[in-house]
């Protein structure tokens, strides 16, 4: 495994970062200890959450059952940098979402409990709320981080101008603010290339990716099709709609002999601001495949043609689409 800084900051975490979004919805407790375990001895130390994740509203599910894991001790918390999320409606109450003071306050709270651990390393916004100002939002998350239960912050589905705003209110109160940003980005879906990535360039944010395989769409699914393998109805969308793009990329794929899931998650470490994509494996089997793309060197021939086949917005703003 190799290592990277989060962002600006001092904290080394692995290149590829385990997603737990399966967890208690298609992936067992007991499948979800193994890939955890798994993750571990492979070198992965950096594990998602988030308090919405698993079947039942406000229930946390996915989060007890990391709690339960890293209560087994034998220092799986002391080997792990945790993050999770808060934002999502944990409740039909009209303050069981977005982040208010009094929502990050009782969100954090509860992550804990059903954590099981007395700190959260990355705290991250799941989507901006337009509704708080920053004063507030800043003030609640200094707050966490002055008690202990919050070391660094970061954000998730924010546009540029978000993190800007986010950025320049934190530094007014000399607060180190944001430190990471979560985006939907993969080969087929590039459009933070425009504003996002640039502003997380300018602001020192590490780039952490999810769906870095659209969902399985860049994994090889026109074989699996052909193999009679099952797929979800977004991919079979995702197979209508691209079927062209996907005849071309997995012929690319097929012709420098790797699989295309590792040549996606290959793309995605290439770029200089991002972390670490977020794999979400259902099975050991699949962790286990993930780890080649760490090895997996594009040429520029190869790069040129992936861009070929999957054209990104033109650039980074302005010059995109102006001059």
């Amino acid at each position: 495994m190799k290592y990277t800084n989060l962002g600006r900051t001092g904290l080394m975490v692995s290149r590829l970062c385990l997603g737990t979004m399966n967890f208690g919805t298609h992936t067992n407790e007991k499948d979800a200890f193994a890939i955890m375990d798994r993750a571990l001895e492979l070198g992965i130390n950096f594990f998602d959450t988030a308090n919405v994740y698993g079947d039942k509203k406000g229930e946390g599910i996915t989060e007890k059952i990391i709690g339960k894991w890293l209560k087994q001790g034998g220092g799986r918390r002391e080997k792990i940098v945790l993050a999770t999320k808060v934002y999502g409606s944990m409740g039909d109450l009209p303050n069981e979402r977005g982040l208010s003071a009094y929502h990050l306050r009782n969100a954090c709270e509860e992550s804990l409990r059903r954590l099981k651990t007395d700190h959260i390393d990355l705290y991250q916004m799941h989507h901006i709320d337009r509704d708080t100002p920053w004063e507030e939002i800043w003030q609640a998350m200094e707050q966490l981080v002055s008690e202990g239960k919050i070391i660094y912050v970061g954000s998730s589905n924010f546009a540029g101008w978000n993190i800007a705003e986010a950025q320049s209110t934190a530094k007014e109160r000399n607060f180190m603010g944001l430190v990471s940003e979560q985006s939907l980005y993969n080969l087929c879906d590039r459009m933070i290339e425009l504003e996002v990535i640039p502003a997380c360039r300018a602001f020192g944010l590490g780039l952490i990716p999810w769906s870095p395989l659209r969902g399985g769409l860049l994994a090889g699914s026109l074989q699996k099709v052909k193999e009679g393998r099952r797929s979800g109805d977004w991919v079979k969308e995702g197979i209508e709609k691209h079927k062209e793009q996907l005849i071309k990329y997995e012929s690319l794929c097929k012709e420098i002999g790797e699989e295309p899931s590792n040549v996606a998650l290959a793309w995605l470490l290439g770029n200089t601001v991002l972390t670490a994509p977020i794999i979400g494996p259902r099975t050991l089997k699949q962790l286990e495949g993930s780890m080649r793309a760490i090895e997996v060197k594009l040429t520029e021939d190869v790069l040129k043609k992936l861009d070929e086949i999957w054209p990104g917005p033109g650039g980074e703003a302005p010059e995109a689409y102006a001059w």
